[in-house]
């Protein structure tokens, strides 16, 4: 990745108690390393508790709090795993519009493991290619997705992969897309 490649973008990654740690910490590495301002949006102010698979893991800063953010402030959003983290975002009403308001705008989403379930919510994985964690397959492929099992899949602007050996792939992918910016729906 060459230093500065996302200067000027801004990023948010929408998380929750729960969210698997290396999920939202690698890909913040590697947004910030490229030069873009990263926030992490969450339904709550203060911290959210992070784990690492099934044990916890660190407590991370909430920078902007999900009620006082907006689609538009964003270039791009990154939607991390973990078993907890998206089924509870499926739930808060907000996080869904604010989700759907990222594919309405046609901005580029990076979502990896569990992190798919809250775009079925939004409505989002219709006739899109897309991989995940092996247990949401029937989920999305029932939501109208085309699920493949692979490292990491692009299909205009949503990127996806399915677990923390993906990383370097997804986070590759993740930089690419959201330089290129807006994609046709």
């Amino acid at each position: 990745m060459t230093q500065g490649k996302l200067a000027g973008k801004k990023i948010a990654v929408l998380a929750t108690d729960g969210f698997e740690q290396v999920e939202l910490t690698r890909p913040v590495e590697a947004l910030k390393a490229a030069g873009a301002e990263v926030e992490i949006v969450a339904p709550k102010a203060g911290t959210i508790q992070g784990f690492n698979h099934h044990d916890k893991g660190d407590r991370t800063d909430v920078d902007r709090v999900l009620s006082d953010a907006s689609a538009a402030d964003y270039d791009g959003l990154v939607l991390p795993g973990g078993v907890i983290n998206p089924d509870a975002l499926r739930l808060e009403d907000q996080a869904i519009a604010f989700v759907r308001d990222f594919v309405e705008a046609s901005k580029p989403i990076a979502a990896i493991c569990h992190g798919p379930w809250t775009l079925i919510d939004a409505g989002a994985v219709k006739g899109r290619k897309m991989t995940s964690w092996p247990s949401l397959k029937t989920d999305l492929s029932n939501a109208g997705a085309d699920w493949v099992d692979a490292e990491v899949v692009v299909d205009n602007g949503l990127v996806t992969s399915r677990n923390p050996d993906d990383l370097p792939a997804f986070c590759a992918k993740m930089v690419e897309e959201f330089c290129e910016g807006r994609h046709p729906g």
